[in-house]
């Protein structure tokens, strides 16, 4: 059996959907549908079984979940709100959690892929797997970054693989529900729906209108990487997922355009509340991701829209 937290999250559902494809039907999906709408991320995907986040989590900090049949454990659970302000709630269910589950993997020899974040770098403008480049600019990625060290700390004496994987912009179905987290291809495509305008921030950090640039990648190739460490059980390490080229949000908004066949681009003011907390840039470094063998070829902005605007619009509410 195969456990998935945040199963009915957007990576997390795309996951085991991607297992699903492979024959993989023996999963554990754990979450929290205090927000129902997620539901509907699980309703097309075989799983085994569905826990309570927060059951689940008593259960791991009594010892009370039994481990004997796990072949590997993909925690993708998280808060991903980069404007949340509450740190305590954050440390406690993105550092704490995570350090429960991973003794727990370590303690019975389990495989352990976990979702890390792009967000650890904040305004550095070197990309790669380094402490020296890593330095946040949120709540959110402190919490990521601060397990990322916890992780680095146990590497070494580890007798079963982990396997960090720091995302990128990640885009594709089965995020509505993310709402102002949802990514900027399916926010500007709400917006040319609903007004045929779609705003970009006006230039910040010596870039033009628009030319913020990031590295965005759609879901699937995101969903491959996690596939392949699954069959890499020798693999221990924290690993960059992107395509390792940044594309600007306009090339986002002028694609959706050109498939829409009408729109046009306006730019609002930057928010002052943003200005030293945001990455105007970002770029993966994928020299550790290929060194260790994954060899298959990423999306690019427009290869990914365009599949994304055809899944939009055939399921708009998924």
């Amino acid at each position: 059996m195969y456990i998935v937290t945040g199963g009915a999250g957007f990576i997390g559902s795309n996951i085991i959907r991607g297992l699903n494809n492979v024959g993989v039907d023996d999963i554990l999906a754990v979450d929290n549908l205090k927000r129902s709408d997620k539901f509907t991320n699980l309703a097309d995907c075989k799983i085994s079984d569905y826990a309570d986040k927060r059951e689940f989590r008593d259960a791991l900090e009594k010892d009370h979940f039994s481990f004997s049949n796990i072949d590997a454990i993909l925690h993708q659970g998280a808060c991903s709100d980069t404007l949340e302000t509450d740190g305590q709630y954050m440390m406690d269910n993105n550092y704490a959690y995570s350090k429960i589950l991973l003794e727990q993997a370590l303690k019975n020899k389990i495989p352990f892929i976990y979702a890390s974040s792009a967000a650890v770098y904040g305004r550095s403008s070197v990309f790669k797997e380094q402490p020296e480049h890593e330095s946040p600019i949120n709540i959110y990625g402190y919490s990521k970054y601060l397990f990322d060290q916890y992780v680095r700390k146990t590497l070494a004496q580890a007798e079963s693989a982990v396997v960090g994987l720091r995302y990128f912009n990640v885009y594709g179905p089965r995020e509505t529900h993310k709402g102002k987290m949802s990514s900027v291809a399916l926010q500007f495509y709400q917006q040319l729906k609903s007004a045929q305008t779609i705003q970009l921030f006006e230039g910040t950090d010596e870039r033009q209108d628009g030319e913020q640039k990031r590295d965005f990648i759609f879901v699937a190739d995101a969903v491959n990487v996690n596939l392949f460490f699954l069959n890499a059980p020798s693999v221990k390490g924290i690993f960059n997922v992107g395509t390792g080229n940044g594309q600007s949000f306009n090339q986002i908004a002028d694609c959706l355009i050109e498939l829409e066949g009408r729109g046009e681009k306006t730019y609002i003011p930057f928010p002052e509340s943003l200005r030293n907390k945001y990455q105007s840039f970002t770029q993966a470094d994928i020299s550790a991701l290929r060194a260790v063998g994954y060899a298959a070829s990423f999306l690019s902005v427009e290869e990914g829209v365009q599949l994304y605007y055809q899944y939009l619009n055939q399921t708009p509410l998924n």
